[in-house]
């Protein structure tokens, strides 16, 4: 299996920003993953 580039941690605060209603391209820019990522 792939080792991730990002600890769960960093998962866990991309997602709880994204139910706060923040956008999905304007998360992946802050963070530096692409949208293709997010969306898998």
């Amino acid at each position: 299996m792939r080792r991730s580039r990002f600890t769960e941690t960093q998962i866990v605060t991309m997602l709880q920003e994204a139910e706060t209603g923040k956008k999905a391209r304007e998360l992946c820019r802050q963070h530096g993953i692409r949208e293709a990522t997010y969306d898998h």
